[in-house]
């Protein structure tokens, strides 16, 4: 975008209520446009495609296709677009998951008027925002990084999870157990606040754990 023009901004959530809400609040900005809404990620993806927005503002929780899987769709077809994602949560979990792939910013719902305007001129500027909450969780991660929360085995179970390895391949790696396995890796979940093997997968890619292959 050149000097002067509008922020072109496209709106994805899947409820009605919270796109109107937001609407309502950008449109109150003249330098600010909202050129479209969308309740679904794909639709939004098909929309995005033929007006091609500056800024786009993606709740995380969607159905069939969550905010964070489409994150790369959207970086894939129209890379020019940069996306805030919306959400109610300030897990570490989504929030490093969004900016892995690609995200240039992670706003709470529950911020200001001014955070938000913030937020989409930021991103649309070339920056990335990070809401206070989530300002705040991602710089506790940095202080826990300081002291690993995880022990040699666990971070073992994390590199053989890495390499794609199942519970029975990382038992017969490791001389341990099947059960044995299967218990780690929920310590780990539980440890973490991890909910996913997904989860786990992208904590050990986030905090540089390499893959063990045997």
């Amino acid at each position: 975008m050149t000097k002067g023009d509008k922020i072109k901004v496209l709106l994805i959530d899947n409820h009605p209520l919270v796109l109107d809400g937001l609407k309502a609040v950008l449109e109150t900005f003249d330098h600010i446009e909202v050129v479209g809404t969308a309740g679904l990620a794909e639709t939004g993806l098909e929309l995005a495609y033929k007006v091609r927005p500056h800024v786009l503002l993606m709740d995380i929780n969607m159905p069939k296709l969550s905010g964070i899987d489409a994150i790369e769709l959207f970086k894939k077809q129209i890379p020019e677009t940069r996306i805030v994602m919306l959400s109610m949560h300030d897990s570490r979990e989504y929030i490093s998951s969004s900016v892995i792939r690609g995200a240039a910013g992670y706003i709470l719902k529950d911020v200001s008027t001014d955070e938000i305007i913030s937020a989409v001129e930021t991103v649309a500027d070339g920056g990335k925002y990070f809401s206070s909450g989530v300002f705040d969780v991602l710089m506790e991660g940095e202080a826990s990084n300081d002291t690993d929360p995880l022990t040699p085995r666990e971070r073992d179970i994390l590199s053989l999870l890495l390499a794609g390895k199942a519970n029975k391949e990382i038992a017969e790696a490791l001389g341990i157990t099947q059960a044995t396995a299967e218990t780690h890796r929920k310590n780990l979940k539980k440890k973490l606040g991890i909910g996913t093997t997904a989860g786990l997968i992208r904590y050990a890619l986030d905090h540089g754990i390499q893959t063990k292959t045997t």
